[in-house]
């Protein structure tokens, strides 16, 4: 296993590293589709009270940043910034540059006064100080069209964010309205998580590699879209929702996420579990049973919990496990599991589990 040394940090250490240090101007760089924009989700969290403001730079031209005014009194022009930019306001911002190197070389120069530690500005409109400004891009090696130049480097200080694992992707997951199918698949193929970097990994269907070009891969975006098909199945057929599968996440996860759709359509309903948790059938497959446990941590309400922990006891251990380890990290859910008796038993009865 191979010792990281701090080459890379998770989206959570990015966003701490920004929130810690505002003045700078970090450049999180990662592999296509990971989730470098839910940085700034995590960063209004901390910071309730600035405003937002999102850039998609490759799509910006010099107009979109700021215009010249004329003041027929002095003579003179100004550049007035666009709105968006919620600068005009005096208040603090949180700007997402995104994709920023990919911009045009005059946004990108245009951009520069925002970069500065002291006194950023743009146009003539100074930023609240308390503003924090930070960008995005992928891997050089990625070869999607990245690149700086020297003077714009000197003013940044590039991450490398890397692909979160099936346990950091599962906690945003489970609070964002993901299909328990997509978790299910997700625990059961950890490979879809891992990256093109590892040389490992080179054989790896599921993937983006741009060694191996690809329509459509595994990634943390394309599994929301999944999500999405997953979601309406039942109203298409299954040649239908195989395709659609296919261009967004391969043909190789498509075809193996199939069998937890089948996995699925087979187990009982969840008013059969709540009704007759001590009958109800429990499934003998670790995909069903994946499905079953990520599918309750969304359904799971005060009323609901105590008769599905009955069901649940009849699961082997390390689903059940997988169930209260994963409820304590949504944070739409846990305090349904810590306010009922049934899961505190559990809990006790079973710590050296967890």
């Amino acid at each position: 296993m191979e010792i990281n040394f701090g080459k890379t940090v998770t989206l959570k250490q990015a966003a701490a590293i920004i929130a810690a240090t505002p003045k700078n101007r970090y450049m999180l760089r990662g592999e296509p589709g990971i989730g470098k924009s839910s940085i700034m989700a995590a960063l209004k969290e901390k910071f309730p009270n600035h405003h937002l403001a999102y850039m998609d730079v490759p799509n910006m031209d010099l107009g979109d940043i700021a215009m010249p005014v004329i003041d027929k009194d002095s003579r003179t022009t100004k550049y007035y910034p666009n709105a968006r930019f919620m600068f005009h306001t005096g208040e603090p911002v949180i700007v997402m540059l995104d994709e920023f190197s990919k911009g045009a070389a005059p946004v990108i120069n245009m951009l520069h006064p925002l970069l500065e530690a002291h006194n950023p500005r743009l146009g003539d409109i100074p930023v609240h100080p308390d503003s924090i400004i930070f960008m995005t891009g992928n891997l050089a090696t990625d070869g999607v069209g990245d690149t700086l130049k020297a003077h714009t480097l000197n003013r940044i200080t590039p991450i490398q964010v890397s692909k979160p694992s099936f346990e950091e992707w599962s906690e945003w997951a489970m609070d964002n309205g993901i299909e328990a199918e997509i978790l299910a698949f997700g625990k059961q193929f950890p490979q879809i998580f891992a990256s093109y970097t590892d040389g490992s990994q080179k054989e790896n269907p599921y993937i983006y590699n741009p060694l191996r070009p690809s329509t459509a891969y595994v990634s943390p975006r394309s599994l929301e879209r999944a999500s999405n098909i997953v979601k309406i199945r039942k109203q298409l057929d299954t040649d239908s929702v195989i395709a659609a599968l296919s261009g967004t996440i391969g043909e190789a996860a498509a075809r193996d996420m199939q069998a937890y759709l089948e996995f699925s359509d087979q187990l009982p309903t969840w008013e059969s579990t709540i009704k007759d948790p001590r009958g109800a059938l429990v499934p003998e497959s670790a995909g069903a049973c994946a499905i079953v446990v990520f599918g309750a941590i969304s359904k799971v309400d005060k009323a609901t919990i105590t008769p599905f922990m009955q069901y649940l006891e009849r699961f082997a251990p390390e689903w059940q496990a997988a169930f209260a380890i994963n409820i304590a990290k949504s944070k739409s859910k846990q305090q349904v599991a810590f306010s009922c008796k049934a899961f505190s038993d559990w809990v006790a009865r079973n710590e050296d589990l967890l």
